[in-house]
């Protein structure tokens, strides 16, 4: 889950939506806050698969929480006090949008590409409003049903080739797949917190306990690293940018921009996975989980749409 998504759960003040409306043209600073942590996060599946050259998965997942978690701290923004009440949620946080689902994403990246995986978190908003139905036991309207349809069908689509070839395969996409689910909870536990507490001290206080839970297997899986170049510098952009970086400009285009605005850098991380996975590691990724890819997109398009008219 990236932090666009937690962030477009946020509402946003008539005022906020109508500033950002009412901006004539755009120069490119607000187009770099718009499209710089997609960019970070669609590349981030790359990153990982890069990394898993030189180290298992868990070693990833804890280092990309070293790395992260001290790159933030430098951030005086990330370090301002929360709330007491919502400690236990941030602790909860760790668990269900940090250390379990980006713990899941290198193991399966070890049987399946890193562009399916990136494509494949094109489900996540569409497992948000989902989730959000279920919590508020209210049924959606009829144009989100609809919305969910297309994108659960194309997720479907994306999700076929690998659970039909079974074996390695299916397993890689059933650990995406628990990964996105576990966004999608995750998603509508976040909202509430970072509108009472701001989105970088949930991410910083998330971060800490997520990098404390995967300690015991990730810090011994440190020692079987081989490292590269390559590798080196992508467990570095991992940590630095996707963990840290991305979160702080996607929090100040948040501002700046409007939340609902700044969510739509959403739409490019499945489109950047699968074009860094094709051109810069040969993969291919079958025609129909392209096809499923674009129905998701559209779906969560859709619910982005209809959010936005409220």
């Amino acid at each position: 889950m990236t932090q666009s998504d937690l962030l477009a759960t946020k509402p946003v003040t008539a005022g906020t939506n109508t500033a950002a409306s009412q901006t004539p043209s755009w120069g490119v600073a607000e187009w770099a806050l718009l499209v710089l942590p997609g960019l970070i996060w669609g590349a981030s599946y790359l990153f990982i698969a890069e990394g898993l050259e030189a180290l298992p998965p868990d070693g990833i997942t804890f280092l990309r929480f070293c790395i992260g978690f001290a790159t933030l701290s430098l951030v005086p923004g990330a370090r301002r006090p929360v709330l007491a009440r919502d400690r236990a949620g941030i602790a909860w946080l760790g668990v269900l949008w940090l250390a379990f689902p980006m713990s899941m994403f290198p193991h399966a990246e070890q049987y399946v590409s890193s562009a399916l995986t990136g494509m494949l978190n094109a489900a996540i908003p569409l497992l948000a409003a989902g989730v959000a139905a279920i919590v508020a036991r209210q049924l959606p309207s009829r144009s989100v049903v609809v919305s969910l349809t297309v994108g659960f069908t194309g997720a479907i689509l994306m999700a076929a080739p690998g659970l039909y070839a079974g074996g390695s395969h299916a397993r890689g996409v059933l650990l995406i797949l628990a990964a996105l689910v576990s966004y999608g909870v995750a998603i509508n536990l976040a909202g509430p917190l970072q509108q009472r507490n701001g989105a970088l001290p949930v991410v910083w206080r998330a971060l800490g306990v997520a990098l404390v839970l995967t300690a015991p297997i990730g810090a011994p899986a440190l020692l079987a690293a081989r490292w590269s170049l390559p590798s080196l510098c992508a467990v570095l952009a991992l940590g630095c940018l996707g963990t840290a970086a991305a979160n702080v400009i996607m929090a100040t285009a948040a501002g700046r921009l409007g939340a609902t605005c700044a969510s739509g850098t959403t739409f490019l991380i499945p489109v950047v996975a699968l074009m860094l996975g094709v051109a810069v590691r040969g993969e291919r990724v079958p025609a129909v989980a392209i096809c499923g890819g674009a129905l998701s997109l559209t779906g969560a398009w859709l619910i982005r749409r209809g959010s936005m008219r409220h």
